[in-house]
C-alpha cells in the first residue's frame, strides 16, 4: 500500500527485488498484531529531490497487520538479508508469506495482504554503515518533527 512514495523517487527504478538490503531494526508490537521493518532500500534514485544534498541512501518502514504466526530464529545485527513476501493460501485469504532471511537474521511470519510504506527518509551512510547522520524525511510531517532518527522509544516513529 502506498508505494506511490517510493514510485515518485524511484520512476521507472523502483527496485522490484528487496534482495541484499541492510535490515536496521525490527519492531514487534501487540496491538495489530504489528510488524514494523526498518530497511535500507536496494539502489537509490537516479534523479534525487535537490534538498537531498549529498544522501546516498533511501530507508524505510514496513509495516505489516495482523501478523499471525510469527517465527523469529535469529536476530544478530548488524543484519544484511532479503526480504521475500509471496501470497499465502487462496486467493480469498487476503494473507502473505513474509521471510527476512540472511547473515544474521531469521524472522518468518503472515500478515495481511499488504504492507505499508512509512517513513521513507535519505541520508549519507556513514563508514561503518550507520544511519546516526542527518535524514530528509519525505513527508512534510516527518521533516517537521525529525531531522534525525528519533530513540527508538519514540511511539509516534516506531509504533504509529
Amino acid at each position: 500500500m502506498n508505494a506511490q512514495v517510493l514510485r515518485s523517487l524511484y520512476g521507472e527504478g523502483l527496485p522490484d527485488a528487496l534482495a541484499g538490503v541492510r535490515i536496521r531494526s525490527v519492531n514487534l508490537n501487540w496491538r495489530g498484531p504489528t510488524v514494523r521493518l526498518r530497511i535500507d532500500l536496494p539502489g537509490f534514485p537516479r534523479t534525487p529531490p535537490a534538498e537531498w544534498g549529498d544522501a546516498d541512501t533511501v530507508q524505510c518502514q514496513l509495516e505489516f497487520l495482523a501478523v499471525e504466526p510469527i517465527a523469529v530464529a535469529e536476530w544478530e545485527p548488524p543484519v544484511v538479508g532479503d526480504v521475500r513476501m509471496v501470497r499465502a493460501g487462496d486467493a480469498g485469504a487476503r494473507r502473505m508469506r513474509v521471510e527476512v532471511v540472511g547473515r544474521g537474521v531469521d524472522l518468518r511470519f503472515e500478515c495481511y495482504e499488504r504492507a505499508t510504506v512509512r517513513h521513507v527518509s535519505a541520508f549519507r551512510c556513514g563508514g561503518d554503515g550507520g544511519d546516526g547522520g542527518p535524514h530528509r524525511f519525505v513527508s512534510k510531517v516527518d521533516s517537521r518533527l525529525y531531522t534525525f532518527l528519533p530513540a527508538t522509544d519514540e511511539k509516534t516513529f516506531y509504533e504509529h
